[in-house]
């Protein structure tokens, strides 16, 4: 692949409908490893690590989300793909959105999974901010020990320690300055609500009844807005539906992807 490192990206390879996972923030294409298995036997599955996460460590000019989806389109270009469908887990549905805004010829299918076409709030800007300055002063390591358990739903922490632990252990992992400016990006993303309004293929959510990253109120707010959409709400579910609840998500993407990509 011209201009991209091998190790950053994951392909199973094959003829199939594609479907393009993008993980979260502290995250990397790891994340989906068990939860897309099943769907590397029908179709063709790529996952990527975004700028400045997992293997793709190299020093960046930015960390925006339009930045992140130059770096996506490349890599489907250099895969040769011509449309996909795009699977944006929290920061990683924020990049599918602004890929959809620019390259909409390539897009086919669109899920959000606990993610949002809105800017964060006024609130949300200043926490972020307030992050900022803790990582600067700090450090990740410090940050991580207490950002992942909050994303599972009160209920299923204690279930799922070895999880957090993983995901704590990947974000401290990640490059102090790649965390910041992700962050930043975050902060400073536009609204794209115009991207649902004006998509054309199928838009999934799936949305965790206990976020407190994505609430229920921002998915109702935006789930009638595309012309062809579906919603998949999850009891006792936080912001990471692939391990609260694997059964249940991945048969919303299953049909998803077999009833609305073309």
């Amino acid at each position: 692949m011209k201009g991209v490192d091998p190790q950053t990206v994951s392909d199973s390879g094959g003829s199939g409908k594609v479907l393009v996972f993008l993980h979260g923030f502290c995250e990397s294409k790891e994340v989906w490893n068990a939860f897309c298995q099943p769907f590397r036997e029908t179709y063709r599955v790529i996952a990527l690590d975004l700028p400045g996460f997992g293997k793709n460590i190299a020093p960046q000019p930015g960390y925006s989300m339009e930045e992140a989806a130059a770096y996506v389109h490349k890599v489907l270009k250099a895969l040769e793909i011509k449309k996909c469908a795009l699977i944006g887990h929290s920061m990683g549905g924020y990049v599918a959105l602004a890929f959809a805004e620019k390259h909409g010829n390539m897009v086919n299918g669109l899920c959000l999974f606990h993610s949002s076409a809105l800017p964060d709030s006024k609130e949300k800007k200043a926490i972020r901010t307030k992050s900022i300055k803790f990582i600067k002063k700090n450090g990740v390591s410090v940050f991580m020990d207490a950002f992942t358990a909050p994303l599972f739903s009160p209920v299923n922490r204690k279930y799922f320690a070895k999880e957090i632990k993983m995901l704590t252990a990947m974000g401290k992992e990640t490059p102090p300055e790649a965390v910041m400016g992700a962050m930043k990006g975050m902060r400073d993303r536009k609204k794209r609500i115009k991207v649902l309004k004006d998509a054309r293929y199928q838009v999934l959510f799936i949305a965790g009844k206990d976020d407190q990253a994505i609430t229920l109120e921002q998915t109702l707010a935006q789930c009638y807005l595309p012309a062809y959409s579906s919603v998949l709400f999850l009891a006792k579910t936080g912001h990471q539906g692939m391990f609260e609840k694997p059964l249940e998500t991945r048969n919303a993407l299953r049909s998803f992807a077999e009833n609305s990509i073309i």
